[in-house]
């Protein structure tokens, strides 16, 4: 593995357990944390650096300054609050915009040549408005989009079937929020279409709805949210998961939040889509067949980033 540097921006749970995960992973070489309380930033990097002992592999992991990102490899954005109880992710949306108001010329004032992955919420808006204003290839800076919530709906579809969760082949679409989707056709199991399963069992699997699946994937956050008052572990190991498909040149598809200019008929808007990751980043928007139920509910969700990407940019401007 060659020498990888990450830059995290943001200590708290979310950035620390993304580190956490890189760690584990042997993902960096070099893992520095930045943040606006630069005491939390080297405690917590101190914290995270005591279990380097008990790693398979030597992980330099310190605090930082936005200077590290000269020469880094990777540029992960965890900067800001944790989602509130009773919160929507776009209810973060102004605290998000003054975050950005402050890093983005720091950003910028640096040599930063790598792939920026995104994470703050709401994280199409966010993934795209830092895109935009770097100035950054689209295929090089993406947010992590349905990548956790694709987890979910696996999870939440072993609960449902039985089926282990890597013999379902199943991920979600759209906006990281509320108005993201499903598309029920495209889920599979050993290979088997699962519309075709439900009608073989229909008095099991054949009472499993995309209206249930839907609600318990966009509610799966907040149920965390309401018990612990953050979720931490899950995007960890996906954004982890993102990393190591760069680092090892995988070929890998992930569902991540990425500009579209005409894939699935849309255009302006950055949305969870499944997306082939390599070394250089993005390598190819991968475009399935859809339902025309299912393409209207995607189109849907676009509009709904496309509107707060209107937004974004009064404020930003």
């Amino acid at each position: 593995m060659k020498q990888t540097k990450i830059v995290i921006l943001g200590a708290g749970h979310v950035g620390t357990h993304c580190a956490l995960s890189l760690m584990f992973r042997s993902l960096a070489n070099e893992i520095v944390l930045i943040d606006t309380d630069e005491e939390k930033a080297k405690s917590q990097a101190l914290d995270l650096d005591d279990m380097g002992a008990c790693l398979p592999a030597k992980v330099v992991i310190r605090s930082g300054s936005y200077e590290d990102l000269d020469d880094a490899d990777i540029l992960v954005n965890a900067i800001g609050r944790s989602r509130k109880e009773g919160e929507t992710r776009l209810d973060m949306f102004g605290d998000s915009m003054e975050r950005l108001k402050d890093i983005i010329p720091k950003i910028q004032d640096t040599k930063f040549r790598g792939i920026l992955i995104s994470i703050t919420n709401p994280a199409d808006v966010v993934g795209e408005c830092l895109r935009k204003a770097l100035g950054i290839e689209r295929f090089r800076c993406f947010s992590t989009g349905t990548s956790l919530d694709s987890l979910r709906i696996k999870r939440i579809l072993e609960e449902k079937t039985g089926y282990h969760r890597n013999s379902i082949e199943a991920f979600c679409m759209g906006e990281h929020g509320d108005s993201q989707i499903v598309p029920l056709s495209r889920v599979s199991v050993g290979g088997k279409p699962f519309a075709k399963l439900q009608k073989e069992y229909p008095d099991t699997l054949g009472k499993i709805t995309i209206e249930d699946l839907q609600d318990e994937v966009r509610q799966a956050g907040m149920t965390v949210i309401i018990g612990k008052k953050s979720t931490e572990f899950g995007i960890g190991i996906a954004l982890s998961g993102i990393v190591k498909s760069i680092v090892y040149d995988e070929k890998r598809i992930w569902p991540l939040s990425v500009h579209l200019d005409g894939e699935y008929g849309q255009k302006d808007v950055a949305a969870g889509v499944p997306a082939v990751i390599g070394a250089d980043g993005i390598e190819e928007i991968v475009e399935i067949d859809l339902t025309e139920e299912e393409k209207s509910q995607f189109a849907h969700s676009c509009d709904v980033i496309r509107g707060y990407l209107k937004k974004a940019k009064e404020m930003l401007s």
